[in-house]
């Protein structure tokens, strides 16, 4: 068996992980780090635990058989460390959070960072990723989410509303007037965030049944949203972003809403983990404090 519980650690990483690449990257270490430590596991053991030369990472029969028997293994670990230490009232371990790029960015990860200045003992791990969240990957504690996600083997907790809206800078509205319907966007230059690998020229409007979508058209499009909206701010065209991300340039006047009339789909702010009788404290204690902080940002 692994020497210790940071070896089922280690192992939870790698084998969530595409790559030993990518598991050195979640473990904060080097490849040959990980290589190393890896090949005395399987020395250890008498086995191969993946298989080598695949362009993804594999796990032979043994490894998946490790990696399944090793969850029940470590809740049972955390649920000890915290009958242990909840005299104290401290949070300890470590906190895996994994969030899509930009609200990761804009506002998750100030928001750790406070979370971990009131708790100096628990170790924090944010991973940032353009891709939505995989929820079929638990290499994470707790992976926030923008929009619906339909997977039932995941808990979901909405942090904060959220929904998409188009708008323009004050200048372009004065060059251009502002479209007065949906079908007026052909005559406009809107400007496309290419993501998600979906259709970027179908804008969503509508809600429930009534949900409809929009084909539009533009000069300009790129896989980055401060891109994006940058080129919004400088006049050059019409884009449609989350509230999440447009808020505080609409509150001070350099954005200005176009079809506010015309409702969008939700596209809410999500915390995903997974299902369990026993909830770490870690894991309760960030969600109630995203759930209270992440509206009072997006105000």
């Amino acid at each position: 068996m692994p020497e210790s519980v940071d070896d089922l650690r280690f192992f939870t990483v790698v084998a969530a992980s595409e790559t030993l690449t990518a598991a050195a990257r979640g473990l904060g270490c080097s490849l040959p780090v990980v290589s190393k430590r890896l090949a005395a596991m399987e020395q250890r053991l008498g086995v191969r635990l993946v298989r080598r030369g695949t362009r993804r990472l594999v796990l032979t029969s043994e490894g998946a058989a490790l990696a399944k028997g090793i969850g029940p293994i470590l809740t049972d670990v955390q649920r000890l460390e915290e009958e242990i230490s909840g005299g104290s009232g401290e949070l300890r371990g470590t906190l895996v959070v994994e969030s899509t790029l930009g609200i990761g960015r804009a506002h998750i990860g100030p928001l750790l960072g406070e979370f971990g200045a009131r708790h100096p003992r628990l170790a924090i791990r944010l991973t940032t990723t353009p891709l939505p969240v995989s929820p079929h990957r638990r290499d994470f504690d707790v992976a926030i989410h923008v929009g619906p996600l339909h997977d039932s083997t995941l808990r979901m907790r909405r942090l904060a509303r959220n929904r998409r809206v188009v708008c323009a800078s004050p200048a372009y509205v004065r060059e251009h007037n502002a479209p007065a319907t949906v079908h007026e966007l052909a005559g406009h230059n809107c400007i496309l965030l290419r993501e998600n690998h979906g259709d970027y020229a179908l804008w969503r409007f509508g809600e429930g049944s009534e949900e409809f979508r929009v084909r539009v058209a533009g000069t300009l499009s790129s896989d980055d949203g401060d891109v994006v909206t940058g080129w919004a701010l400088e006049g050059r065209g019409l884009i449609m972003r989350s509230t999440w991300q447009v808020a505080p340039l609409l509150k001070d006047g350099r954005l200005v809403r176009v079809l506010a009339d015309v409702p969008t789909p939700n596209a809410d702010v999500y915390a995903l983990h997974a299902p369990a009788d026993h909830v770490p404290a870690r894991v309760t204690a960030v969600l109630d404090f995203l759930g209270e902080r992440l509206p009072e940002r997006l105000a």
